[in-house]
This record gives C-alpha cells, sequence and structure tokens, in this order.
C-alpha cells in the first residue's frame, strides 16, 4: 500500500513541478513582451513628435529605405496592440496555471498524508 502511495506521490509532484516550470516560462515570456512594449511605446512617442515634413527611414536588413510617417505611425500602433494582446494571453495562461498548480498541491498535500497513515500503520504493525 505504502509503495502505491508513494509512486502516485512521485508522479504527482513530477506533474507540479511541470508545472511550475511552465509558469516560469510563461513568466520569461511576459517580461519579453513588456520589454518591447516599453521600447515600442517610446518608438509611438517619438513618432508623435514627427509632422508629415520629416523623413522616417526603415531599417530592412542593412540598408535604411524611406517610408511614409503615416505609414510607420500604423505599423507601431500595430504592432503595439499585438503585443497588448499577447501580454493577455499570457496572464491568462498564467492564471489558468496557477490554478492548476494549486489544485496539484492540495493533491500532494493530501497524498502525502496518506502515505504519513500508512507508514504509520505500517511502524504499528512492525
Amino acid at each position: 500500500m505504502a509503495e502505491a502511495l508513494q509512486k502516485k506521490l512521485q508522479g504527482e509532484l513530477e506533474k507540479y513541478q511541470q508545472l511550475q516550470k511552465d509558469i516560469s516560462k510563461c513568466m520569461t515570456a511576459r517580461q519579453k513582451l513588456e520589454a518591447q512594449l516599453t521600447e515600442n511605446n517610446v518608438v509611438k512617442e517619438e513618432l508623435d513628435l514627427l509632422d508629415s515634413s520629416n523623413t522616417v527611414y526603415k531599417l530592412i536588413g542593412p540598408v535604411l529605405v524611406k517610408q511614409d510617417t503615416d505609414e510607420a505611425k500604423a505599423t507601431v500602433a500595430k504592432r503595439l496592440d499585438y503585443i497588448a494582446g499577447e501580454i493577455k494571453r499570457y496572464e491568462g495562461q498564467m492564471q489558468d496555471y496557477e490554478k492548476k498548480s494549486d489544485q496539484q498541491r492540495e493533491t500532494l498535500a493530501r497524498l502525502q498524508q496518506e502515505f504519513q497513515k500508512a507508514q504509520a500503520k505500517g511502524a504499528v504493525k512492525a
């Protein structure tokens, strides 16, 4: 009985550890997106300072190519929307992982108590 509980406990512990890794990956990805969001907000602010008479260049490979100011503003706005959407998606994913992690933690605690009871019964019999 104790061996079966121990194997089940080990399996549940591995699931919990995997959930913790997934949470960590989500946090890392979200932090990268936050950095991109900040960087793109700075670009948007800089573009907002320009008027139509200013020239904007876009780096494509090793070449700077002239770009329309309105087109550049639209591109940055689309990028900001996309990044904000991805951040929301990762936040939702992290909340889901957190819920699963809490449930897994409760399962682990319950199994650990059962295992300790089984060990105590085994020690009493011996």
